[in-house]
């Protein structure tokens, strides 16, 4: 018989009498709390979970709010959580699940995923970096790019060629990688913004157990999905209040600076105010669709409609401040914790939300996805199917 609220409230009242957040350690706390099968209760017992609908992790998240208990940071470990959690849990072993997950939601261990390469970002099926078998271990040599938290990381999400003989998307394994092994070399990649969110990495001889290897050996692009659909989600799903996020700042603005009102500026600031709106509460219908299942194309949909709102609202903020909205705190090369695009200037949410058409999948790839996942229309012609990756044109 499944959990219900009640059950869960109880259980919380417990964790919260057992482990005092006033007088307990937050790592302790949050320790705790996963092994009460709090942490998301949808998962399995023994993991975090209880097996519980995944709608009432609500209610456990309301009841520790209240009491002021710690959360996990989850912007800062939110690879960890929104990627690689779910994609272990539906394909890892049980060794890999109970290495793994507990630290990886404490925050005690920070993930970051190694997909795009130089090569292979709106295309990552074409991705080159290769993975040879050598007795129990895999030597993997390549380059990663778009890493984003590479530098702060312990663990990442990795894919990389191991079958090129056969077509791009049959000839690929998935793994996990120790960020801290030899041959593992992160650098800063400086982006417009002035910082260095993301990074490059370069792969030199990296030795991969066996042992840590997600599914089966060529069929990388199968547990890959996994991860996408889930990225897409994380993106372009979160849960923001009315008149949250970016929309928010843009109505704040126009309150405060009447003098810089024009009809125009109004009118487009209606309609972005109206399209937020909308994406807010469809993103709201998707995390109800997600409590009955795994996440689907619509999470396409929804990181689209996120891009393309950041960038018009932050361009509509630019020009309703005028030469205020020119200005920039600080160019200097900084590795920040996270993206802040509340807690900035306006000039730094015009710079930032040009990648995020890019991020996560370009807005062209996922316009692929929705017309033909989600509307039923027919695929574009693929010519390179089923040819060998090695023949391909590069």
């Amino acid at each position: 018989m499944s959990i219900g609220a009640e059950e869960l409230r109880r259980r919380t009242a417990d964790l919260l009498a057992a482990h005092p957040p006033a007088t307990t350690e937050r790592l302790d706390f949050l320790r705790a709390r996963f092994d009460a099968g709090l942490a998301w209760v949808h998962f399995p017992e023994g993991l975090g979970g209880l097996d519980a609908p995944r709608a009432l992790q609500a209610v456990v998240d309301a009841e520790l709010t209240a009491a002021g208990a710690p959360d996990n940071d989850p912007r800062r470990i939110g690879i960890g959580l929104g990627m690689a959690a779910p994609t272990i849990l539906g394909f890892g072993t049980e060794e890999q699940k109970q290495r793994f997950l507990k630290p990886l939601w404490t925050g005690e261990e920070v993930w970051c995923q190694l997909f795009s390469e130089p090569g292979a970002g709106s295309d990552l099926a074409a991705l080159a970096t290769r993975a040879v078998r050598d007795g129990d271990s895999w030597v993997v040599n390549g380059q990663k790019v778009w890493t984003s938290g590479a530098h702060k990381s312990r663990w990442a999400i990795l894919i990389a060629r191991t079958d090129p003989e056969a077509p791009k998307h049959r000839g690929i394994t998935y793994f996990v990688c120790d960020m801290t092994d030899p041959g593992v070399d992160v650098r800063p990649l400086r982006q417009i913004t002035g910082e260095a969110e993301f990074n490059e990495v370069f792969l030199s001889d990296v030795r991969i157990p066996d042992a840590h290897r997600l599914g089966e050996v060529g069929e990388g692009w199968k547990v890959a999905r996994t991860t996408l659909m889930n990225e897409r989600v994380a993106i372009g799903g979160a849960h923001i209040p009315r008149e949250g996020g970016m929309i928010g700042v843009a109505a704040a603005d126009w309150r405060e600076r009447p003098e810089l009102r024009t009809h125009d500026l109004h009118q487009r600031l209606l309609r972005l105010w109206v399209d937020a709106e909308v994406a807010r509460l469809t993103g709201e219908r998707l995390r109800q669709q997600l409590t009955m299942g795994q996440p689907g194309p619509e999470g396409s949909g929804m990181k689209l409609s996120f891009a393309r709102l950041a960038q018009e609202i932050s361009g509509w903020e630019v020009e309703f401040l005028g030469a205020d909205g020119l200005t920039y705190d600080d160019w200097t090369l900084r590795r920040p914790e996270g993206v802040d695009f509340t807690g900035r200037e306006a000039g730094y949410r015009y710079l930032r939300a040009k990648g995020n058409s890019i991020e996560g999948g370009t807005s062209e790839v996922l316009l692929n996805i929705v017309a033909e996942r989600v509307l039923g229309l027919p695929s574009e012609p693929r010519t390179d199917k089923d040819v060998a990756w090695k023949d391909l044109p590069r």
